[in-house]
């Protein structure tokens, strides 16, 4: 045997980690540099910070740079199946209590999260909300504590922004979904790419061909829409905003109704961030063989109880996949329980678009520490210097050089004098 070999047998799970974070890491040049200015400058020195993220390898690179920053971390998982155990084996070797395990139940689940509380944060970190909501409704003797937080998803800020509007957020947040590096990039390229290969891994579908049936055209549904054409499928886009609706037109793709599309498509797949975008009666109008998935952040956009009541037996066919018998015979397929496919069946984004997603989280919990006075229990967005510093750094780690404006144009841009 040639000793040499990688044989992932012979080596322990967060060995398998470490690897793997590693090798992450090489995609991600701009959380490194950030990294190792917080290793010099320690800005968030003696700062605890509880974070509900997915417990992947690219989340892996964010909690070493808040640890490099002096920040006292513990992490838990922001979805039951999308942990990855190796990576969160090798995060308790790296001194970070990690509190996840792939499938595990929902009382496990919140029983993390309060464990991460338990750690009296004074900086959240969120993806879909859960932290800061269970924070809200059950932990609140322990607010008070609180500088404030982020949140990296749509689910989540919208979840954010009924706290505010009705009243009830009681510190500031910053919504990293929001900044532009972060949904022009993440939201398409990642989502795009990562729920197309989660899909693929549990399905092995050829998509040439295939009717997709795509639920919501925000960023992460055009990145959905965009990857499933170039793959050689025929996309039909379904909204209910019509600016949305209209540019998935001009884009190219059809758009109909949901019933109108239940009965054509081959694959559906919601990203919307709300709930029952695929009810009961359009299940019952589906063709045999059509598969479900979901890549928005909660398990709620497929009524599945609905689906559970139209079939007469479910069985597991295949790793995440799980086929319903309807009453008249007719087979669907539902990917992952509904959950995030791109996590649960695959590995989720690239770690190169994390890379300006988890640089944004980091700058801005930093910015939270050095402006901590001045900040009210609202939701902002993320500072413009921030999103242009992120995207200034990941161009220089692509080596890609572009121009300043002159004090001339400088001038211009500025003057209000037309022509001068």
């Amino acid at each position: 045997m040639n000793k040499n070999r990688y044989d992932v047998k012979d080596i322990s799970l967060a060995e398998v980690g470490r690897k793997r974070i590693e090798w992450a890491g090489r995609e991600m040049p701009v959380l490194k540099l950030i990294g190792q200015r917080f290793a010099t400058e320690k800005p968030l020195r003696g700062i605890r910070i509880s974070a509900c993220l997915h417990v992947t390898t690219e989340t892996a690179n964010l909690m070493l740079a808040l640890k490099e920053g002096g920040a006292d971390t513990v992490l838990c998982a922001s979805n039951p199946l999308s942990t990855q155990d190796d990576a969160a084996a090798a995060l308790v070797e790296y001194g970070i209590p990690t509190h996840a395990i792939k499938g595990e139940d929902d009382k496990t689940y919140y029983r993390h999260i309060s464990t991460a509380l338990d750690h009296r944060p004074q900086l959240t970190v969120d993806d879909g909300a859960d932290l800061v909501t269970t924070f809200h409704t059950g932990r609140q003797d322990l607010i008070e504590n609180v500088i404030g937080g982020t949140e990296e998803t749509t689910t989540g800020v919208i979840r954010l922004r009924s706290l505010e509007k009705n009243g009830i957020l009681k510190y500031p947040l910053i919504a990293v979904n929001d900044a532009q590096t972060k949904h022009l990039f993440d939201n398409r390229y990642g989502t795009g790419q990562s729920t197309l290969d989660g899909i693929t891994r549990a399905t092995n579908i050829l998509w040439a061909g295939k009717k997709v049936v795509v639920g919501g055209y925000g960023w992460c549904g055009r990145g959905v829409a965009m990857r499933a054409k170039g793959m050689g499928s025929q996309v039909i886009v379904i909204e209910v905003d019509p600016l949305r609706a209209l540019e998935a037109v001009m884009d190219g793709f059809q758009v109909m109704p949901v019933a109108e599309a239940a009965r054509v498509g081959d694959i559906f797949v919601t990203v919307t961030g709300d709930k029952h975008v695929i009810g009961k009666e359009h299940m019952a109008a589906m063709k045999d063989g059509a598969i479900l998935a979901n890549s928005g952040h909660f398990n709620v956009e497929i009524d599945i109880p609905a689906l559970e009541e139209l079939s007469r037996s479910k069985r597991r066919v295949r790793p995440f996949v799980d086929e319903y018998t309807l009453k008249d015979g007719r087979r669907l397929f539902l990917l992952g329980e509904g959950r995030l496919i791109n996590l649960a069946a695959a590995e989720g984004h690239p770690a190169s678009v994390m890379d300006m997603s988890f640089a944004n989280q980091a700058l801005c919990l930093e910015y939270m520490v050095k402006n901590r006075s001045k900040l009210s229990a609202k939701v902002f967005y993320v500072p413009e210097e921030v999103d242009k510093q992120v995207a200034r750094l990941k161009l220089e780690s692509m080596g890609v050089k572009i121009d300043n404006l002159t004090a001339e144009q400088e001038k211009y841009l500025s003057s209000w004098e037309e022509g001068t």
